[in-house]
């Protein structure tokens, strides 16, 4: 079976590329880099494996942490990770789908691409010894357990055990509405020390096979190279990472105000960016919910989840976290439309409800591609 070996080497393009497509989500890299220079240090190995190279009767799970941002950084994350030593809630989560399974779990798949929750991922492999998919479940980051490629593609959430940081440990056996494990999840998390870990999506080899966005991994390690490549050589990172992504730089400007709050685990914003240069006179409003969910210029629709608005820092192409946001910051937006596994989950009735605008405050919304969209615009933005 083949295999690719993250190395020390790998770290700093890999986080790059992974903040860049997170949307504004996914864990700071900072917190990333944390957990894998520790892992590293102590000798673990990081194996990742292609989808195809799965085989069709393995058994593999997603899972990741959750928790407020606020929470943690309060706790203060090398704390955090220095913690993990001695008790991995992930890694508890993970035995105890491994009970109800009633047998080992082969492979391990990141639930999203994130600074924080793909390395936490390829840690729990290497923690637990098994390799983890070069793949994941969007592409991006989101903010609801629910929101995949997974679902959308007839693969149960549910069972769904999950361990917080206090030590309780609740089993979602089964749950008739995708989004009440989620919903619950965060109700135990809020009460059991601010944070925790779940472990989902048990399936087997051939239906991750179907329903996973291949090759992400390596997809954020190669952009972040090409981040870092724009970046030595004085050339523009956030057009190189558009052109490597299939994107479109949409929007340039500055953020002139910001409504935030943090509801049970989100970071909720509305933001507004006024825009500069060629989009001078034009305004952008975006509605985040840890991660980008939907954007507009001029009150025109731009884009809506599952399709990407990455938030990048102008002339660095670094990925700006949702919880930088303030006026007075600059961003630059890259549209880039989302793997066309999501899309078809779009398409069922579980996938259809798992990604509503209902979930982030626009239940009018209803998907249209932003390839779409942006045709539409009169600016003579494209993907």
């Amino acid at each position: 079976m083949p295999i690719r070996i993250i190395t020390a080497e790998d770290i700093e393009p890999l986080l790059e590329g992974l903040a860049a497509f997170a949307t504004g989500g996914g864990g700071n890299p900072a917190w990333g880099r944390a957990i894998m220079e520790r892992d590293l240090a102590r000798g673990r190995e990081y194996r990742i494996v292609p989808p195809e190279e799965v085989p069709d009767e393995a058994l593999v799970v997603s899972g990741g942490y959750m928790g407020s941002v606020e929470v943690v950084d309060r706790m203060g994350f090398d704390q955090v990770v220095e913690g993990w030593e001695s008790r991995f809630e992930l890694h508890e989560a993970l035995k105890v789908m491994e009970e109800i399974m009633g047998r080992r779990i082969d492979f391990v798949v990141p639930f999203e691409l994130g600074g924080l929750n793909t390395p936490v991922i390829l840690s729990l492999g290497a923690r637990a010894g098994i390799p983890v998919v070069d793949g994941d479940a969007l592409g991006r980051a989101a903010p609801e357990t629910q929101m995949t490629s997974f679902i959308g593609h007839g693969i149960s959430l549910t069972p769904m055990p999950l361990v917080d940081r206090a030590g309780n440990t609740v089993i979602v056996k089964d749950a008739v509405d995708p989004v009440y494990p989620d919903q619950l999840g965060r109700w135990v998390i809020a009460r059991g020390g601010g944070m925790g870990a779940n472990n989902h999506y048990p399936m087997t080899g051939s239906q991750l096979k179907r329903a996973v966005i291949p090759g992400t991994i390596s997809m954020a390690l190669e952009a972040g190279r090409r981040i870092l490549e724009a970046r030595q050589k004085k050339q523009d990172p956030v057009q190189a990472f558009a052109d490597f992504a299939g994107g479109t730089v949409v929007f340039t400007g500055t953020v002139c105000d910001v409504a935030a709050e943090d509801h049970t685990g989100h970071y909720v914003t509305t933001v507004r960016v006024r825009g500069e240069a060629e989009h001078a006179g034009r305004l952008m409003r975006l509605v985040i919910k840890n991660e980008t969910m939907a954007g507009w210029i001029d009150d025109q629709l731009l884009g809506m989840l599952p399709d990407l608005l990455c938030l990048l820092e102008p002339g660095t192409g670094r990925g700006i976290m949702s919880v930088e946001l303030q006026a007075g910051l600059k961003v630059a937006v890259v549209a880039i439309p989302c793997h066309p596994r999501l899309r078809e989950g779009l398409s069922t009735p579980e996938g259809a409800a798992a990604f509503s605008g209902a979930r982030y405050g626009c239940p009018d919304l209803s998907y249209r591609p932003i390839e779409e969209l942006l045709s539409e615009l009169g600016n003579g933005a494209s993907v």
